[in-house]
């Protein structure tokens, strides 16, 4: 039977899952049986969102690869934990090298942008720490997806069709084994195609055995090393071998009755926070849904010029994230919101490209989750032999000496991926997330005001009509959002553009946690091809 994977001429309904004993929610049903069968064999959260995580490099790598980067928060025992690994720039790399190579803005593609990954320790790390089962057997499950071939999904079709076409559009051989590994017959495969990738499954049980330390001091990174040197790139093993993880605190503001939290700078999770504490100082909505979408829409753009002002590696930030977050500065944020849609401006306080995963186990503990190459499948760069695609986190990094964001030999980007996390009065709700480059505390904002403001469960907030704001007065929305709300938006003074399709607007996933019965309740990405598996 032939039909187009594509083609829904009538729209289609998801429920919220329930479950008690565990639930995993990605954004690739693979991978989600992938982290229930960890819970089924006795892990925990921890556990599943490991083998999720890894098996998702193999089953979606047109958002993340085996050279991503991860942010991840934890719940475990009655506490959150946050880990930050996403890599520095390398050593050689800085403003004047890139102007020497003939440079004046950081290219999107090829092996200048890339950054050192951090999700292979991240596993490892995650793992020694909040882990039930041997690391092995985690990444077990990835393996044999990459030996035996999966059939690849409607979406991640759809994404890696736009990705062959970009990169094929470069003359330069340092693109050759992307070509070789993703598109092996001249083309991405179509939905339904079984894929493979033999060097891939060879480069997880090296992960595996050597715990990520083969990736960034044994063979693996030689073998990235030497290819970096031959196409003329700034990352070597040298800064594979420096690199380690940083566990961090998570940074919180109120927010209707909750404390929502996110992992700090040098991730842009600060955005989310600053959004949603400028909303909370403006007071009760009503029941207006014009004003209600109007002031979600400037509270988002105010604190998105902020975070692109000031949001960079933490020790290089000033303002600090105490100073974005106090709540005069909020207050005096928020008193810019009128009537009419603002041309955004950053203010200062010192003056006055993912896939996203969330877990939970039986006993309590949950993990929300984020790893990324960016920009789809990131740099376009895989060392031949490995299936490692790189990511591309340095096209963030700006070629300005005064900006914050300033290029420089180690140092960390802004980064776009963000893992979220709500609790209430010292306890779990859950872990939510949406991913999809600037879109994200975007998506971020707009899953917790539909919760926890508009009282919609996990699958109804997710299926809900978005909004993007990308600058000045222009705000894009999807193609179902409703004419007479984007009309009345647009007698307020926003520049309304209706999207042709949903891919742009994020991807996410929530679990929640009833505190009294500690039911599970999940809600999965309607614009992917995800799922929630409950148990």
């Amino acid at each position: 039977m032939q039909h187009d994977a594509l083609y829904y001429p009538s729209p289609s309904r998801r429920m919220a899952s329930f479950g008690r004993r565990g639930m995993v929610a990605t954004s690739q049903p693979l991978a989600a049986q992938v982290g229930m069968s960890i819970l089924q064999k006795g892990g925990n959260a921890v556990d599943a969102a490991i083998a999720a995580a890894a098996a998702l490099t193999v089953v979606e790598p047109t958002s993340n690869g085996l050279g991503s980067d991860v942010f991840a928060i934890v719940w475990l025992d009655g506490k959150l934990h946050g880990l930050n690994a996403s890599g520095p720039a390398p050593q050689a790399a800085s403003i004047e090298a890139m102007r020497a190579l003939g440079h004046d803005s950081i290219p999107l593609h090829g092996v200048l942008p890339v950054t050192v990954p951090g999700a292979p320790a991240a596993w490892a790390a995650l793992s020694e720490r909040f882990g039930k089962l041997p690391f092995a057997d985690l990444l077990a499950p990835a393996v044999a997806l990459a030996e035996e071939g999966f059939p690849v999904s409607p979406v991640i079709h759809q994404m890696w069709n736009d990705a062959f076409h970009s990169y094929s559009a470069y003359d330069d051989a340092a693109f050759k084994p992307w070509f070789e590994t993703f598109a092996p017959e001249g083309r991405a495969p179509h939905p339904g195609e079984l894929w493979s990738s033999p060097d891939h499954a060879s480069t997880l049980r090296r992960i595996a055995e050597t715990q990520g330390r083969d990736f960034y001091e044994g063979e693996l990174a030689e073998r990235i090393g030497a290819f970096f040197r031959e196409h003329g790139g700034l990352l070597c093993k040298e800064d594979l071998a420096r690199f380690e993880p940083e566990w961090v605190d998570p940074i919180s503001v109120r927010y209707k009755g909750h404390d929502i939290w996110e992992i700090p700078p040098n991730g842009s999770g600060l955005i989310v926070l600053q959004a949603l504490g400028m909303l909370e100082r403006l007071g009760p909505e009503g029941r207006d849904p014009v004003e209600t979408l109007h002031r979600r829409i400037e509270a988002t753009k105010l604190a998105y010029v902020d975070g692109f002002a000031h949001i960079t590696e933490g020790s290089a930030m000033r303002p600090s994230v105490d100073q974005l977050l106090a709540d005069d500065y909020l207050q005096a944020r928020a008193g810019l919101i009128g009537h009419e849609a603002l041309d955004p401006v950053h203010g200062n306080p010192l003056t006055g490209g993912t896939v996203y995963l969330a877990t939970a186990d039986g006993d309590g503990n949950m993990v929300s989750f984020i790893q990324s190459n960016f920009k789809g499948f990131g740099s376009g760069i895989v060392v031949p032999g490995t299936g490692i695609s790189l990511q591309n986190r340095g096209w963030s990094f700006s070629m300005d000496p005064a900006h914050p964001n300033a290029l420089a030999p180690g140092k960390r980007t802004y980064h776009t991926i963000i893992p979220g996390f709500i609790t209430r009065d010292g306890e779990a709700v859950g872990p939510f997330g949406v991913m999809g480059g600037f879109m994200q505390p975007q998506g971020h904002v707009q899953v917790v005001t539909g919760m926890l403001e508009d009282h919609l469960n996990p699958q109804a907030v997710l299926d809900m009509p978005r909004w993007k704001w990308t600058k000045g007065r222009t705000v894009e929305v999807e193609p179902h959002f409703p004419d007479h709300l984007a009309l009345a938006l647009s007698r307020r003074g926003h520049d309304i553009i209706k999207a042709a399709d949903s891919i742009s607007f994020g991807r996410g996933q929530i679990i929640l946690r009833d505190r009294d019965t500690g039911v599970l309740s999940g809600g999965t990405e309607p614009r992917t091809d995800g799922a929630v598996v409950p148990w």
